[in-house]
């Protein structure tokens, strides 16, 4: 199982959110490059990185601490907010992003996300943000009555090999992942399942692997001081 540790960005900043709400927006760290490349020191290889501003609104302002991140962290990027166009993969991978992550767009848009994945292949994630069991999209915004599972089973058939579950419910909460869904995500599809929202601690990274999930994003744990982050990638390889 593979950690990725996350930033997310808005106006510039390293902040988190509470269940997903602007309204909760905090900062959590200075300096995303410096926190990027202590997680590189933990021993992670890969980082989640999510664009708010992007996934708000479609407006970039963070480009640049991405490039910086992916030139001078050591780690390959997994990007989500606001990629709605082959144009905003391309500049995703001029920046020297890994793993372009499609979120509301893989809603509505099905053919882009068939078309993304031709292009791209394996380095197209989709993420699946739900809550009461349904899809959301526009950074959580707006509800559109799909069911995850069935949302998740149809980005498999267009040829989706790793899929990022959040909880909505769970995220930012220290309260322990959403493991009933994940288990039903894990078991009816054949994807990579990355797990994130609610992770707190080291037990909860030995529940995930015990589940035999693929990756697991800690994000608030780290910030709050719950989690080891050089504990938990050691129990994640081992």
């Amino acid at each position: 199982m593979i950690i990725l540790p996350a930033i997310d960005l808005k106006d510039g900043q390293c902040v988190r959110l509470f269940k997903g709400d602007f309204n909760t927006v905090h900062q959590v760290s200075e300096d995303p490059l410096a926190t990027a490349q202590a997680f590189f020191e933990a021993g992670a290889e890969m980082i989640h990185m999510v664009d708010l501003d992007g996934a708000l609104n479609g407006v970039r302002k963070n480009s640049f601490i991405v490039r910086q991140i992916a030139d001078q962290s050591g780690l390959k990027i997994e990007l989500g907010g606001g990629i709605r166009s082959m144009e905003d993969l391309a500049a995703a991978d001029t920046m020297g992003v890994y793993r372009m992550v499609i979120g509301s767009m893989a809603v509505e848009s099905p053919p882009f996300v068939k078309q993304a994945v031709a292009k791209y292949g394996e380095r197209i994630a989709v993420s699946i943000d739900a809550k009461d069991g349904f899809v959301k999209t526009s950074g959580w915004t707006k509800c559109s009555r799909l069911n995850y599972l069935d949302f998740a089973k149809a980005m498999e058939k267009l040829g989706v090999q790793t899929i990022i579950f959040t909880d909505i419910d769970t995220d930012g909460t220290l309260c322990g992942p959403a493991m009933d869904k994940l288990l039903v995500l894990k078991h009816e599809t054949n994807c990579f399942i990355i797990a994130s929202g609610g992770i707190s601690d080291i037990e909860d990274i030995k529940k995930l692997k015990a589940a035999n999930l693929d990756g697991a994003i800690i994000g608030k744990a780290y910030y709050a001081g719950t989690i080891d982050l050089k504990e938990a990638i050691k129990e994640a390889k081992t």
